[in-house]
């Protein structure tokens, strides 16, 4: 059976391609696809997650003729249209207009409306940052933002929430990602926006690459929980303490197309 495995973030560079296509043999595990790939990529399996079909995967997932594979580095969060959205959840490659999101969330039952907005910075560890660069596994990532905003509002006593992330070219103050949670009281909406922000940036296939005058690397990625790696080892080996995964490359800064990596 043939299946179709797709690189993301660091990944990309490290394969030195986007996707490829594998024949295995009936019967394949994620395990062996794994096994299977190059070993510059199955190096780092015990950070990875897998996403087969859009869903996470474990390593004992059975695979079929005609699946789809996302190989997954740990997430910090390509041409196309400028903007998709589902439900509650929007990927854009234009500037986020929190007026206008905020406005279109709000309904007179609410008596408070909680809202994270996280912003480009000028520099990172003492070096000066020029621009960002964000990328994402866009179908799965909406699709999971999507399942996280309803978690939120069946887990929390909220009304509704928003998220909205930026992809591609972002420079210093723009803002990278806007979560809003409308609800009758203040604690509950607090809650969980803190919530969405924190699960967001382990478990969401974004990834952002910082560029800097001397230089351009992929952002450290918080480790994923242990429940969606397949190795189950994330938690006891971040990805910072794998030097092929960490933020220390010295690539050449370039203005990377629309789609170069979170």
């Amino acid at each position: 059976m043939r299946v179709r495995v797709l690189y993301f973030g660091m990944l990309k560079e490290i394969a030195g391609k986007d996707a490829e296509e594998l024949q295995l043999p009936e019967g394949s595990t994620v395990a062996d696809l794994l096994d299977r790939c190059a070993p510059q990529v199955a190096d780092h399996r015990d950070v990875l997650a897998v996403a087969l079909n859009l869903e996470y995967a474990s390593a004992s997932e059975p695979l079929r003729d005609g699946d789809e594979v996302g190989l997954l580095p740990p997430v910090s969060g390509g041409a196309g249209l400028s903007q998709k959205s589902s439900a509650r959840c929007t990927l854009t490659r234009i500037r986020i207009d929190t007026h206008s999101i905020l406005e279109n969330l709000k309904r007179p039952d609410d008596g408070a409306v909680c809202v994270f907005d996280g912003i480009v910075r000028n520099q990172t560890r003492g070096r000066a940052t020029t621009y960002l660069d964000y990328s994402a596994y866009e179908e799965m990532a909406l699709q999971q933002m999507e399942a996280l905003c309803r978690k939120a509002v069946e887990s929390f006593a909220i009304r509704d929430a928003r998220i909205v992330h930026r992809l591609g070219r972002l420079e210093i103050g723009e803002s990278s990602v806007l979560i809003a949670v409308a609800s009758a009281h203040r604690a509950a909406a607090m809650d969980a926006c803190r919530f969405l922000i924190d699960t967001l940036k382990k478990t969401i296939p974004i990834w952002k690459k910082e560029f800097f005058s001397d230089g351009a690397v992929w952002a450290d990625g918080e480790p994923f929980p242990a429940e969606i790696c397949p190795t189950g080892e994330s938690v006891r080996r971040p990805a910072a303490s794998n030097p092929k995964l960490s933020a220390k490359s010295k690539s050449r800064p370039q203005r990377p197309s629309s789609s170069v990596g979170k």
